[in-house]
């Protein structure tokens, strides 16, 4: 029988990214990422939920990874009909976006959407409700054009402003900076926002390596190489998930500049806990 194809390959992404070096990169290093992305328990979830698609996809995910939601504030949840723009803190970078994309997606249905990193679409299963942004360049016109398709539409979109996933500072683990376009976006398309606050964490060994890497003075996230083995520390987790009342769109007027308007729904995100409490 023929061998399915892998999709998650480290030794054909090196060759693929770097064909100058790859050949030079000795294989006990290409060994150590392959073990290290969990390549081969990756390619087997691939293979086993091959036939789901978007949100049943995810769905199986969670199950798969035994994983829990707590969910405080669901009263709060806009129904189908309103439209609007969620926006979450991202504490773990893989998992929250898989909880919370099972968990909409479940309540809106196959409308809904998520803004990822377009890495992410190389895995064919995400593509029906991932919106691509590329974060190492110009955004194509293509994922411009679905993108603004998307807010344009009836469909519900989850966003992780900050961009990447939280990182740990003085001893608190929070997100950095929040990036201000999704307040343009919202306003732009009429889009009331839902803040949504993620309870969770992911190792020491990687805010560790996130933090040697800033004193290195290396700009390129090189701990975003853990991420994989984060998600499999993180199985049978139990998370709590916060949700705040919907904010009009109107709210983000002119009087603060967006980068302000950004900085002010980030606090927001991270008092959605504190108030429950």
């Amino acid at each position: 029988m023929e061998e399915r194809k892998r999709i998650i390959d480290v030794r054909e992404a090196l060759r693929h990214k770097a064909p100058g070096v790859a050949r030079w990169i000795p294989a006990a290093v290409t060994n150590w990422l392959a073990r290290t992305i969990h390549e081969g328990e990756l390619n087997d979830i691939l293979t086993r939920y091959a036939a789901l698609d978007g949100v049943s996809f995810m769905q199986a995910l969670v199950g798969e990874f035994d994983l829990k939601l707590d969910v405080h504030g669901v009263e709060h949840l806009p129904t189908p009909e309103q439209r609007c723009l969620f926006v979450s803190n991202h504490p773990l970078g893989g998992l929250d976006g898989i909880c919370l994309a099972a968990f909409l997606g479940a309540r809106y249905g196959e409308a809904f959407r998520c803004v990822v990193n377009d890495l992410l679409l190389f895995i064919p299963n995400l593509r029906s409700i991932f919106l691509p942004v590329n974060k190492h360049g110009r955004q194509r016109r293509e994922a411009a054009t679905q993108f603004e398709a998307a807010m344009r539409g009836p469909g519900q979109v989850l966003t992780f402003p900050a961009g990447l996933c939280s990182r740990r500072s003085g001893g608190v683990i929070a997100d950095v900076a929040w990036r201000p376009s999704f307040v343009r976006e919202a306003v732009r398309y009429k889009r009331d926002v839902v803040p949504i606050f993620f309870d969770g964490r992911n190792s020491d060994r990687f805010y560790r390596a996130a933090r040697w890497r800033e004193r290195l003075g290396i700009r390129l996230n090189v701990e975003m190489i853990y991420l994989p083995d984060e998600m499999f520390r993180n199985k049978h987790q139990a998370f709590g998930v916060y949700i705040g009342a919907p904010i009009a769109w109107q709210t983000f007027s002119d009087s603060r500049r967006p980068q302000e308007w950004a900085a002010w729904m980030r606090d927001r995100v991270y008092e959605l806990k504190m108030k429950t409490e």
